[in-house]
């Protein structure tokens, strides 16, 4: 009886030994069916099973001729297969010239393909995926150290992120019945910027805070002292520095450095319901950018939020990059006065808001928007709306609102707002 009981978990894990094993070396056999069944392209397959069908039906019904061309099929298949033996150990090199681009204008890159092997590499093909697309270069035959080099230009219609590679080495038959790629290289992201416009002019609406910091514009009413100047008609008396006055004879006053409270904030809406085309939410795009890259220029931070994250927007690089990749927003994410409820939240020692949206805002949501605007902040919203041929401003609320047509436009606008 002991002994029983002894064997039967022996012979229990034997067992699940042996099941162990088998299911190990099925697991291996499918991976290696699935790697042979991933050359075999659908000509392939239908060439294989033209084949394998004439020769059976022409054993059954004893028609020679069909039985012929079943084996004739068969040769073109192991013939074709035959092309698929031979290294394709190229070392790839993807370089892109620039990987950030305004939209419409061309990245250029080159592909280059080195055999560091001892023996000469067959012609091959070499895939480039490019987005949804692909390109494709033949490179004929490499010798030992022998180096190739393609050069391609990819076009960019549209802002976004394009993903560049992975290269694939192919190797196939003329006939095309297979097909064996090799992934070489690492994909590359292609930045396609939106188009910005820059701009001079009047600083966006900085306000003076005794926290702010010192700018280079020199001011005659501040707390930033910065020299001593001649009195001119006009000048507050409260700044005459007496002293220096008694000493010069000539009356003279402070001058400071103006400070400023630099938090700019931008909201650009992207719920496809406040735009009416397209066209307008890509203008918007381009509006959120050349604004941010000037308030960049003129302040210390920037916030740039649309609806359910906040943008990156340290630099100029960081707010372009998080541009290219803004996409229309789910219903759930609301419009235009969820967005400022939740700059409101977020950003309420904000300076300037800069909020961006579409014509098809109704007058009434842009109103309950700027009404929720941080306490003490200057608004200024700009609306897109494609066909008017000027800026126009008016005034909703405490807000300054400007509907422009295009960005070239912008400029334009925002003096009038800062007049």
């Amino acid at each position: 009886m002991a002994a029983d009981a002894i064997a039967a978990p022996r012979a229990a894990d034997r067992e699940a030994g042996w099941r162990d094993i088998v299911a190990v070396i099925g697991a291996r056999v499918l991976d290696r069916l699935r790697r042979i069944a991933a050359v075999i392209r659908p000509l392939g397959w239908t060439v294989m099973a033209l084949a394998v069908a004439a020769w059976v039906t022409g054993q059954l019904l004893g028609w020679q001729e069909v039985v012929v061309t079943g084996l004739v099929l068969a040769a073109v298949a192991v013939i074709c297969a035959l092309f698929l033996i031979g290294r394709t150990e190229y070392d790839v090199s993807l370089d892109l010239a620039r990987t950030r681009v305004v939209v419409g204008e061309r990245a250029v890159g080159a592909l280059t393909l080195l055999n560091r092997g001892s023996r000469a590499i067959l012609p091959s093909r070499v895939v480039l995926p490019v987005g949804a697309g692909r390109g494709e270069f033949s490179i004929g035959r490499l010798a030992p150290g022998q180096e190739a080099e393609e050069l391609f230009a990819i076009p960019t219609q549209r802002r976004g992120v394009v993903k560049v590679g992975p290269v694939s080495v192919v190797r196939g038959d003329p006939l095309g019945l297979f097909e064996r790629a090799h992934r070489r290289d690492d994909p590359v992201d292609l930045y396609v910027h939106p188009k910005t416009t820059l701009f001079g002019g009047q600083s966006l609406g900085f306000l003076r805070d005794l926290e702010g910091l010192p700018a280079a514009d020199l001011s005659r009413d501040d707390v930033s002292f910065h020299a001593l100047l001649e009195y001119q008609p006009g000048d507050d008396l409260r700044h005459v520095h007496w002293r220096s006055t008694a000493r010069t004879g000539t009356m003279m006053v402070r001058q400071f450095e103006e400070t400023r409270r630099s938090h700019f904030v931008i909201g650009l809406t992207r719920s496809p319901r406040d735009y009416r085309s397209d066209e307008d939410f890509e203008l918007a795009i381009s509006v959120a950018g050349s604004i941010g890259l000037r308030a960049l220029r003129d302040s210390q931070k920037v916030d740039v939020r649309v609806q359910g994250r906040e943008l990156p927007a340290g630099t100029g690089k960081q707010l372009l990059d998080s541009l290219s990749m803004v996409e229309h927003s789910r219903p759930r994410d609301g419009g235009v006065p969820e967005l400022a409820g939740v700059l409101a939240a977020t950003t309420a020692s904000a300076s300037v808001v800069a909020l961006v949206c579409g014509s098809a805002v109704s007058s009434e949501d842009l109103r309950l928007a700027c009404s929720r605007m941080p306490f003490g902040a200057r608004v200024i919203a700009v609306v897109v709306q494609g066909g008017v041929e000027q800026p126009a401003l008016r005034r909703i609320a405490d807000a300054d609102v400007v509907t422009i047509g295009a960005l070239d436009q912008l400029p334009l606008a925002l003096q009038k707002v800062l007049a």
